[in-house]
């Protein structure tokens, strides 16, 4: 697989998806309709999924299905394909407007947590990173309020009663605000200890030094690709500019070795340094 660098277009990393070199794969996703019945493919994988279920209404995610008619269904026949274990529930990004307030994620938590207990075993919430370019170019649709750390672990106390009360372990993604006094936990949406029980055996990953200091991710390689989802999200930061994501999109071709286009004039491709980090060797401790 070759992947385009964000930062450089034309420096392309040739990607290898061994199932002796990948140890597994983490899917991020709103709705993985179109992969249900190509999860066979990945029969050879350990994978889990990072599905983000969020209630906010098409003024601010135009483009995604019906939640309570198509993405809960969807989501609870993931979880009865792949296990509760294996799918997690994302409740973010979280921020707060005149119409988004505080109540209504309250009720809206309650009523979609209910809505998939047993069908997952954890949730991880965040909050909105207002420095975001697409953020920005979006605040007059977003209509944010002020939405600081105490009202923040408020909400916060609110939402972990909920999901404590239905057998939901709760965590925060990259949160600085230490909210282990109600039963939340920090967030590794690159799990290790997860990757490990999938894999029956131990992990030899380090913490992700590129990423934010209180991100808990283990090492990865990002094979995703911005500015091609057509969900138009107004909070997302992965579409960050105003070109339309649907012409990336409509630009993929499953016979290229990328997610979108071909390779150009120009392109420089480099084969990535790789290997797995099982280990098979019993430990003394």
């Amino acid at each position: 697989m070759f992947v385009r660098n964000p930062a450089n277009s034309h420096q392309i990393s040739k990607i290898s998806l061994s199932p002796d070199i990948a140890d597994g794969f983490v899917f991020w996703t709103k709705n993985p309709s179109p992969m249900l019945d190509k999860l066979h493919l990945l029969k050879d994988y350990a994978y889990y999924f990072q599905f983000t279920l969020t209630p906010y209404g098409r003024d601010i995610e135009p483009a995604l299905p019906s939640k309570s008619s198509e993405i809960i269904p969807t989501f609870r026949r993931l979880s009865a394909i792949v296990g509760p274990e294996r799918v997690i529930w994302r409740y973010d990004p979280i921020f707060l407007s005149p119409k988004y307030t505080a109540d209504y994620h309250v009720m809206a938590f309650e009523k979609i947590a209910e809505s998939l207990q047993g069908y997952t075993k954890k949730c991880i919430i965040s909050f909105l990173d207002k420095d975001y370019r697409n953020v920005k170019r979006n605040s007059g649709i977003l209509n944010l309020l002020p939405f600081g750390e105490a009202e923040q672990a408020d909400l916060s106390k609110s939402l972990a009663e909920i999901a404590h009360g239905l057998g939901l372990q709760i965590d925060t993604c990259s949160e600085k605000n230490d909210l282990t006094r109600y039963g939340i936990g920090h967030a590794c949406c690159i799990d290790a200890g997860l990757f490990e029980s999938l894999l029956g055996c131990r992990l030899s990953a380090e913490k992700d030094k590129s990423q934010r200091p209180d991100c808990g991710c283990v090492s990865s390689i990002d094979i995703g690709m911005y500015n091609t989802c057509i969900c138009g999200c107004k909070y997302c930061y992965a579409n960050y500019i105003a070109k339309p994501a649907d012409e990336v999109f409509t630009a993929h071709n499953v016979l290229s070795p990328l997610l979108s286009g071909e390779l150009r004039d120009g392109d420089t491709v480099k084969e990535r340094k790789m290997h797995s980090c099982r280990e098979y060797q019993l430990r003394l401790c």
